[in-house]
């Protein structure tokens, strides 16, 4: 059976044993998962194979942006319990990750020396479950900035790349923004025609449901469509220091969002 790049990424995703051992291990058990799972506790590596499947619902997310402030990257580390994310080693390690990312300039895993991302040693020091989780990059040229925030608590972490003329101030606002209203996309153009579609159908519903007549329910489907994308479309959405303002004012005509990331553990 070929053993694809995926396979072997799902194996050391749940195992945290290197990537030679996973493709190994899941070749000498002809891609069975489970079988690869309890090859590698057979062969020593016990310790991270037999915690595979505990959650890993705590952890650290790290934010860590170039010397020039033009690219910045920001990664997920996961383990079991609160305790563990503390520890001196397992913080090193998300530092790392995140410096790592940036060195390479991606968001992906796969991407990194193997070694990077090979948690076997401190699972078996530590005792708990870890996991990588993702990765983001951004970077920009010209005109633009970089914002970023990441919680006191080190579980919820942003990065947005701006382009235009966007001061230090703006962007770490934008950032801000992003953590606290968790936006779905930059603008209503990035909403499916598939999801708008569902969104209009509930409301026409409820406006039947709630008795109005044909023309006023289309008219209730557009009010509220609006507000939908209110809730989920960051240009759109209130502003959290001014609720008289929107992003989109806040933007102005010279400024723009290009992307965006927000990684929360635990979430």
């Amino acid at each position: 059976m070929s053993i694809t790049a995926a396979m072997v990424k799902d194996l050391r995703e749940r195992t945290g044993v290197g990537m030679m051992d996973c493709k190994k291990a899941l070749a000498e058990c002809d891609g069975d998962e489970e079988k690869a799972i309890a090859w590698l506790r057979e062969k020593g590596l016990s310790k991270a194979a037999k915690k595979a499947g505990r959650a890993t619902s705590e952890g650290l997310v790290t934010v860590v942006v170039a010397a020039d402030g033009k690219s910045a990257a920001m990664s997920e580390l996961k383990c079991e319990t609160d305790f563990v994310s503390k520890n001196e080693e397992f913080i090193a390690l998300a530092e790392g990750l995140a410096t790592l990312a940036l060195e390479k300039k991606t968001d992906k895993v796969e991407d990194l020396p193997a070694e990077a991302s090979d948690l076997t040693g401190l699972i078996g020091k530590i005792g708990e479950n870890m996991q990588v989780g993702r990765l983001a990059y951004v970077s920009f040229s010209g005109e633009g900035a970089i914002g970023t925030y990441v919680h006191s608590t080190k579980k919820l972490g942003v990065l947005v790349e701006l382009s235009g003329q966007v001061s230090p101030e703006l962007a770490k606002d934008v950032a801000m923004q992003i953590a606290a209203a968790n936006p779905l996309c930059v603008g209503p153009d990035q909403i499916s025609a598939e999801t708008l579609a569902q969104e209009k159908e509930i409301y026409l519903n409820q406006a039947k449901e709630e008795g109005k007549p044909a023309q006023i329910a289309e008219k209730i489907v557009e009010g509220r469509i609006r507000k939908f994308y209110q809730e989920v479309c960051l240009r759109e959405q209130l502003f959290i220091k001014d609720d008289k303002k929107t992003i989109k004012d806040l933007l102005g005509k010279n400024a723009e969002i290009v992307r965006f990331f927000r990684f929360a553990i635990g979430a």
